[in-house]
């Protein structure tokens, strides 16, 4: 992706990428899934269910039952993620109703999964990588995480299999089973689409400001930074910062740093497994923030 440096053209571009992956998003549903009683998991899912029973507007549903999960994930990730999703939300649900009266696709259910699914996965791919969210569910499992020994991925996993199995009671067997295939088919292409997303992440970040970054990220992510020294062949002695993170988290963490240091190179790696403590409170981060202070280090 090419890297444009002017501010306002990049923030541009991002409502752009957010815009259309909010089309694509909409246009899968109401034109493959929907008319198939095929589900999507998350809130969009539970969306749908009452939808379906209740006549109520999906694009209605979408926006009204996200909203407290928008206040988790605001609370969670701060104002930036939340003028993103919210943006992201109203025209998802723009279009979804727009996209409503739509003559399907296909009728054929196996089809209607399939191209579906990876329509579904483009469009969700493209807002989660610039940074915005249609469904709430992954704040929300992203704080319980931090309070169990389940991770993410997991409860994600666990809430869409119980709304699947909902679904399979209402709707029957057959169309909780060709859900459930989309579902995993759309988060394989989110994971192609956003450049690997998948549930935790690794950055490694050299810059020259590591101190001051590494505060920003455990204050505003919550994250615990690991710094090692080191010395570019051309650019002398650097600071590298290593961080654990989940795939949400990946845009702000490329903002604080390109808004810290515009010079600082960041790689993202994969994360098979991870054995010990990544995460630590707020109280816990003002606690180490004042003894850094005692001793006389930086602690902006």
């Amino acid at each position: 992706m090419v890297n444009i440096k002017n501010p306002t053209m990049r923030k541009l571009g991002s409502m752009l990428i957010l815009t259309l992956g909010a089309i694509v998003a909409a246009f899968a549903l109401e034109v493959f899934l929907i008319p198939n009683t095929i589900l999507d998991g998350g809130i969009t899912g539970v969306s749908i269910i009452i939808s379906k029973i209740s006549g109520i507007p999906l694009s209605f549903l979408v926006i009204i039952l996200n909203i407290p999960f928008i206040y988790i994930g605001y609370n969670r990730l701060g104002k930036s993620f939340l003028l993103r999703t919210i943006y992201s939300m109203l025209v998802f649900a723009l279009f979804l109703f727009l996209f409503q009266n739509v003559e399907p696709m296909t009728q054929q259910i196996l089809l209607a999964t399939v191209y579906g699914g990876v329509i579904l996965g483009v469009g969700v791919g493209m807002i989660i990588h610039f940074g915005g969210c249609v469904d709430g569910t992954e704040s929300v499992a992203l704080v319980v995480s931090r309070k169990t020994t389940f991770s993410v991925g997991q409860i994600v996993l666990a809430f869409n299999l119980i709304i699947y199995m909902v679904a399979g009671l209402i709707f029957g067997l057959d169309r909780a089973m060709y859900s459930l295939l989309t579902y995993f088919i759309t988060f394989k292409v989110i994971d192609y689409v956003s450049e690997g997303l998948e549930q935790v992440k690794a950055a490694l970040i050299v810059t020259e400001k590591g101190t001051d970054m590494a505060d920003e990220i455990y204050k505003a992510l919550g994250r615990t930074v690991t710094t090692i020294r080191g010395k570019g062949l051309i650019s002398g002695d650097k600071e590298v910062l290593y961080c654990v993170l989940t795939r949400i988290e990946i845009f702000e963490l490329k903002h604080i740093a390109s808004r810290m240091d515009d010079s600082a190179f960041i790689t993202i790696l994969e994360v098979s497994d991870i054995i010990g403590d990544h995460i630590k409170s707020s109280s816990k981060f003002r606690k180490d923030k004042k003894k850094r202070s005692l001793y006389g280090q930086s602690s902006k």
